[in-house]
């Protein structure tokens, strides 16, 4: 039985779930249910159960008649989401668990993403399930599966991790997780007593609509009959005898009292009549299912790391939209994920560092929960996917803000707190980000704080607006710091001011920034506008070619056209012919005149179509970086444009740590507002032998090869992927990467080319569509960002990691006034550093976690059950002496040949800059398991004959772990004097 909730209506509508529910379970021993998604738990949990429910609830949960599977805060969406969000939102949801029953989720429920990732059952198996089930994979691919028995594998996500971290999966049949909807003798749906839900308004007289016919003895024969038939046809498809018949659907349940009792009729009824009718049925959980399989002791297929993405339900239904839409939900999830990563290691460093500071822990802990948690939520399937109703985006986007400026607030008021600022300088803080709200100019002098949250030594630009051109920037002992100043893109009244900063792991540094015409100005950008072209009317002849170089690219743009020409990286002399240019696809809106494209679905009416017949070009230059100004205009006398590019190349000057830096070239876009029914695109076209072969990251954790694949139908949109953080085509010898800040729709459409789907504007008339207001009419522009690298295999395998992760996680801004009488710099800051001492790892190695969650549990599994079932588990204050700590190998076994080695990490020495390491335990990925007692079910497969439980991690005493290509270990590590 199963209950999976909507957002919609979800208040009252959970309320009633969870209450009738355990009403019902009480009722009868022979009932069973299960609960997913913790975010709706929790509101019922906190907000409206008694006493008494809460008591039952520990008991079904110890009779194993209630079961929560998965158990993160919601059911992730698997295509558009990063590594760190899903583990994150799992963990969330788990420590809640764990912390108030006891118990750890061992199944999962991925019924509804629309498709399913490789990373997934990785994730889950790291999480200590031990079976994973997905149901929505391509229409045809399952129909293939189905017919020979191939629904159930033991899946090997990771090609690195492999045997050690397989999960048996399941995929759903054709009927995927609802009861089934028709019913021969009846006209009303088929199943479903309690009807349709109608919250938060339900009806006054109870009777909701399309309510199936009550069971009585006049069509009992009837129903089990129909029943019957159904799970003898689902039988056919699998190799055991057990079959899995989810009774439920979206929003069912909600009374759950008229469900029960009708199902405790026909199932009794059905087991009265089982010599007739061939089968028994029982009330069963996820776990129950995947016991008896896995008691039959089959030899299961392997399959390897294959995803199941794109997703179509048929021949003109590619669900591949969704990777694109609500692009701004998108950008500012990612970057509230960001901030958030920034926020929890500056907290878990300014805990260990000021025991006794003046700002109050937990109520900078609930601060950075408020963030946590809106990034948890919004990973929902119908969340970050920007498929949702414009109500519900902005409930998603009012969380995120609100928690962002929670944990900036937080974050400022640490700097003031550790510099013991006067308190009437004014700090506010911003993420480094041209539409996240940088403050306008002031003519006060200023000072910047920024923060390096990644766990490397980082060489990078941050962006200040400034009133002046004349601005001289200062490190902390007085020491001028290399910048440029420049006509802002924005605004015509402002002034971007670049600053070069050298900071180190886990450090910030403070810099200040003064007005005057002094000899040590920061350079100024000087502006060179070139003639609008007409791109149509381009000579071809007298080619004349604009350079653009730094130490390691001569960009080319062509001034017939003002469209970029080439790109030559300058260490190999490789020149590879490239050009970009906007097209939108034109698609449908009106069902009755065919296929539809909407927030899920992409349905091309043909190719795309170039927007811009002329283009304009502006080049700002000086001596740290050259920005390219590219505006597209639908024709030659057009006064607005749609499109822009702004390409960034910087230099860098001696002394300075450059490699990252100079090999990118940093795009950002402006796109829309858009027409209706128009998807736009920026396709990059190469003269490289791609073979018309794309490969694009996996959540940000693997990469996935894409074929190019013809098909009968919407070959366009089945071509799509989703690319989360990174993109590339190559040949036998060049590669061209692609770095993004957000999920895009991502394709290769013809030899040599990769697009990117940037942005989406839809109507439709579809009726369902219409009722939830999902016809994603978004007339917003967006400003998403991509980096571009260009370079040998060998050369892009040891930049782009590094790379993608330092667009992930830019450093944070934070900035404040200086008041009249300068403060004299504290010690600490002159020493570089938030503590003086950074925390680094190597290049290969990313610090994907270090936070204080304040989870009150025991790790140890006996005295935690104890508490729980003591009653102990009341309300007290958060535990700040546990640290998490997640570190993960960012290479592929084979991959580099330096990089893809194993590391060894001391962890006290790691942490050393923090305090005195004086315990390390090292932890399943979500925290709730020792690892040493973890024993997940070994799957009995071709490769491993034998059948037992199977133990992955190797620990060891004094802390000193050894890191192999992709693991993510987990630790929870104590401090001294915590």
């Amino acid at each position: 039985m199963q209950s999976k909730i909507n957002q919609e209506s979800m208040h009252a509508y959970a309320a009633n779930v969870y209450t009738t529910v355990v009403e019902e379970l009480m009722k009868g021993k022979q009932r069973k249910f299960i609960a997913v998604e913790q975010e709706f738990f929790r509101l019922w949990w906190d907000a409206v159960a008694t006493d008494t429910q809460k008591q039952q609830v520990h008991q079904l949960l110890q009779e194993g008649r209630l079961e929560f599977v998965i158990g993160g805060q919601v059911m992730h969406d698997e295509a558009v989401t990063l590594i760190d969000d899903q583990i994150l939102q799992l963990t969330e949801g788990h420590g809640f668990l764990y912390e108030t029953f006891g118990i750890r989720p061992q199944f999962s429920w991925h019924i509804d993403p629309f498709g399913a990732s490789a990373t997934t059952p990785t994730l889950f198996a790291l999480a200590g399930f031990n079976a994973h089930l997905i149901s929505r994979v391509d229409y045809d691919l399952k129909a293939d599966m189905q017919k020979n028995k191939k629904l159930q594998f033991v899946w090997q996500g990771s090609p690195s991790l492999s045997e050690r971290q397989e999960i048996f999966t399941h995929v759903m049949d054709q009927y995927s997780y609802c009861t089934p909807s028709q019913i021969p003798f009846s006209n009303r749906s088929g199943f479903y007593w309690n009807g349709i839900a109608a919250f938060p308004d339900p009806p006054k007289d109870g009777v909701y609509p399309n309510m199936s016919l009550p069971v009585t003895d006049t069509n009992i024969h009837l129903y089990a009959k129909t029943m019957v038939a159904n799970i003898k046809e689902r039988a056919a498809w699998f190799r055991t005898s057990d079959v899995l018949w989810p009774w439920g659907c979206d929003k069912q349940f909600f009374n759950a009292s008229v469900q029960y009792s009708n199902m405790d009729l026909l199932l009794d009824y059905i087991n009265k009549h089982s010599d007739e009718f061939g089968v028994t049925v029982q009330y069963a959980t996820v776990g129950d299912y995947f016991q008896a399989i896995y008691s039959r002791n089959l030899t299961w297929e392997i399959r390897d790391s294959q995803d199941f993405l794109p997703y179509s339900t048929e021949p003109f239904q590619a669900w591949t939209g969704f990777y694109t839409s609500r692009s701004t939900l998108k950008g500012v999830a990612r970057r509230a994920s960001s901030l958030l990563y920034a926020g929890e290691s500056f907290f878990t460093q300014y805990v260990q560092k000021h025991p006794a500071s003046s700002i109050c822990k937990c109520g900078a802990l609930k601060q950075l929960q408020s963030l946590r948690w809106a990034v948890s939520e919004v990973q929902h399937h119908d969340g970050i996917t920007g498929t949702e109703s414009p109500k519900v985006k902005d409930m998603y986007m009012n969380n995120l803000m609100y928690g962002i400026f929670n944990v900036k607030k937080l974050m400022a008021s640490i700097i003031f707190d550790m510099n013991n600022a006067k308190k009437n300088g004014e700090v506010y803080s911003s993420v480094y980000n041209k539409d996240s709200g940088i403050p306008g100019a002031t003519d006060v002098d200023q000072y910047v704080v920024v923060y390096n949250p990644l766990a490397w030594n980082i060489t990078t630009f941050v962006t200040v607006s400034v009133s002046h051109l004349a601005m001289s920037v200062y490190d902390e002992l007085g020491l001028p710091v290399p910048a440029q100043v420049q006509s802002s893109v924005e605004s015509h009244s402002t002034y971007d001011l670049y600053i070069l900063v050298a900071i180190s792991g886990l450090s910030y540094r403070k810099y200040s920034i003064k007005a005057l015409n002094g000899k040590q100005s920061a350079f100024i950008g000087r502006s060179v506008k070139y003639k609008q072209k007409d791109i149509t009317r381009a000579d071809q002849e007298s080619r004349q070619l604009l350079p653009v170089v730094n130490n390691c690219y001569q960009v080319l743009f062509d001034q017939n056209t003002n469209l970029m020409h080439s790109i030559t990286e300058r260490e190999t002399n490789q020149t590879v012919r490239l050009t970009q240019e906007f097209l939108e696809y034109h698609v449908n809106g009106d069902v009755k005149k065919g296929p539809i494209s909407d927030n899920y679905l992409f349905a091309p009416n043909a190719s795309a179509i170039p927007v811009s017949k002329a283009v304009g070009l502006e080049v700002v230059s000086g001596n740290l970086m050259t920005e390219i100004r590219q505006y597209f205009y639908s024709n030659v006398t057009a006064q607005d444009y749609v499109y822009a590019v702004y390409t960034r190349m910087y230099t860098i000057p001696e002394g300075y740590d450059g490699k990252l830096l100079c090999h990118r070239i940093e795009q950002e876009y402006s796109v829309g507002p858009l027409e209706l029914n128009r998807e736009a695109v920026l396709r990059t076209s190469t003269n490289l032998n791609t073979r018309q072969l794309l490969y694009t990251d996996s959540n940000g954790y693997q990469i996935q090869k894409r074929p190019f694949k013809a098909y009968m139908n919407n070959t366009v949109a089945r071509n799509y992927y989703p690319m989360v953080q990174t993109a590339y085509i190559e040949d036998d010898t060049t590669r061209l990467m692609l770095l993004a800040e957000r999920a895009h729709g991502v394709s290769s459409q013809g030899n040599g080319q990769v697009e990117v789907m940037l942005h989406r504007r839809l109507w439709n008339n579809l009726q369902w569509d219409l009722n939830y207001n999902l016809t994603l009419n978004d007339s917003s522009v967006v400003r998403p960002v991509i980096w571009l690298i260009l370079g040998t295999k060998a050369l892009t395998n040891v930049l782009y990691r590094t790379s993608g992760l330092a667009l992930e996680h830019r450093p944070v801004v934070m900035f404040g006034a200086l008041s009249e009488d300068k403060p004299k710099l504290p010690r600490q800051l002159q020493q570089n550093s938030v503590h003086g001492s950074p925390v680094t790892v190597p290049p290969n190695l990313h610090l994907q976690t270090l936070s204080i969650p304040g989870w009150r549990y025991s790790s140890n599994h006996a005295e935690q059950v104890h508490s729980v079932r003591a009653g102990k588990q009341k309300q007290g204050d958060a535990n700040f002496s546990r640290a998490l700590l997640r570190i993960r190998h960012l290479y592929e076994v084979g991959e580099d040949p330096v990089l893809s080695q194993p590391v060894m990490v001391n962890l006290k020495s790691l942490l050393n800059g923090l305090g005195s390491v004086i315990l390390v335990e090292e932890r399943s990925l979500t925290g709730t398991w020792d690892v040493n007692t973890l024993k997940r079910w070994k799957w009995k497969t071709a490769q491993y004959p034998s059948k037992g439980f199977s133990n992955s991690t190797e620990t060891s005493e004094n802390s000193i772990v050894t890191v192999h290509p992709k693991e993510i270990r987990t630790f929870f590590v104590y401090f001294q004097g915590q």
